[in-house]
């Protein structure tokens, strides 16, 4: 009797005030889980503090150490500042935070001479003031993550003014996206009677892809700098690994990504006939600005061997990120062109509109499938290496929880993925 009367008493309970706990009682559930997760790993980077033997051959000392204590820094700061979120959504709905700016929204379009019949206007005023909101809480975080973790660590290459600079930028294009898309999916919401929900998705599906084609012609150049890779060997060995495949490359791009950090990446965009390769310069090693510096400073006369000028460039030289060699280069784009022969991009745009976590385990064994990939092209040696490089260069710690990595790691962990490219490895 005693639970069925608990359950009477629950149901007798206001439905909002149900779905209120119900969605703090998510919340939080997750967050714990993920936290549970964290902290799982987080003991995998303090337990473990030499190399283990299996990559003995592939990993110093000295970089898996630095490696381990960027990694902890990250945990760290991952740890409070997922603590401040958590909080600050609970506060916000506990107080009543989401009203409150709605009715601020509503006072302020009153003050334009917008009646609470303009419905879609109160909503874009609601959504600009909640960005701002998110934005100025956010700014701390961002600071001290790239001032003081990434500055620490090496990777850092922003000034204050940079970054707050680039900082407004993004406020300033995100909002110009945001709520013209959202007036649009409002009004289609308003208008789209009983099945509102197919045509929503539908909308929401076809922004994602005109977002994904012209992010990298007319979005991302507001932030970065991009040019033509130069005629040479390297271009001419990429439109020929492409034409190998069928690929449709129109042209490839080396991004100035060195001014904000020297983390390295790779990627292609474009729908059709029309696809474009995007080179971090921090990847290819001729392009690297910090190798580049090391090169003038080590080709300077060092004026008084005990002002410590020689020291410092033996020490920049030891620690310097040294990207990739051009085979490397190419075995990297080799894997990232299986992505594309293999449909990866499509079927990940599909299954996002399903479940992030299987989209995570799918991604996981689409990184396998085109690895295996890059091995058809014969570049399997170049790829076991690049990999250990990019991973050197990145400080990206090789050892990982295996339910935290499954659960949030889309690329597996370097040393699956050696494994698994050593018993395919060109000898």
């Amino acid at each position: 009797m005693g639970m069925w009367a608990s359950l009477d008493a629950l149901w007798e309970i206001p439905a909002e005030k149900r779905i209120f706990g119900a969605v703090l009682l998510f919340s939080w559930t997750v967050y714990l889980w993920e936290t549970f997760l964290a902290q799982r790993q987080r003991r995998i980077y303090k337990t473990t503090t030499h190399v283990p033997p299996e990559l003995g051959q592939i990993m110093d000392s000295e970089t898996f150490e630095k490696s381990r204590l960027y990694q902890l820094d990250k945990s760290t700061f991952s740890f409070w500042s997922g603590l401040y979120s958590e909080i600050e959504g609970t506060l916000i709905l506990l107080f009543g935070g989401i009203p409150y700016l709605w009715r601020l929204s509503g006072r302020f379009c009153g003050y334009a001479g917008f009646g609470p019949e303009y419905e879609i206007t109160q909503s874009l005023v609601f959504l600009l003031l909640a960005t701002l909101f998110s934005a100025l809480t956010g700014l701390p975080w961002s600071l001290y993550n790239t001032f003081v973790i990434e500055e620490k660590h090496g990777f850092n290459q922003q000034t204050l003014g940079f970054f707050m600079k680039d900082a407004i930028k993004k406020f300033v294009v995100t909002q110009c996206i945001l709520l013209p898309v959202s007036s649009l999916l409002l009004y289609i919401i308003k208008i789209g009677g009983d099945y509102f929900f197919i045509y929503a998705w539908l909308f929401t599906l076809v922004v994602s892809l005109v977002l994904v084609t012209i992010y990298a012609d007319y979005i991302a150049p507001l932030f970065d700098k991009f040019t033509p890779l130069p005629e040479g060997k390297l271009k001419e060995e990429i439109e020929v690994m492409a034409k190998s495949i069928d690929f449709p490359l129109t042209k490839v791009y080396v991004v100035e990504g060195s001014k904000r950090s020297s983390h390295s990446n790779a990627y292609f965009y474009g729908f059709f006939k029309n696809k474009r390769i995007v080179l971090f310069d921090t990847l290819l090693e001729e392009y690297s600005v910090l190798n580049k510096d090391i090169q003038e400073d080590s080709g300077m006369e060092p004026r008084n061997e005990e002002e410590g000028n020689s020291e410092e460039i033996k020490a920049k030289v030891k620690n310097k990120k040294q990207g990739c060699k051009n085979e490397e280069v190419l075995a990297v784009l080799g894997h990232e062109l299986g992505h594309w022969k293999l449909g990866h991009t499509v079927k990940n745009i599909i299954i996002s509109q399903v479940l992030s976590f299987c989209l995570t385990v799918l991604s996981r064994r689409f990184e396998f499938q085109a690895d295996a990939f890059a091995k058809k092209l014969g570049k399997a040696k170049d790829l076991y290496s690049a990999l250990i490089k990019l991973n050197k260069d990145n400080l990206g710690f090789p050892v990982s929880d295996w339910l935290f990595s499954m659960w949030h790691y889309s690329h597996p962990p370097l040393l699956e993925r050696l494994q698994a490219l050593k018993s395919m490895k060109q000898h």
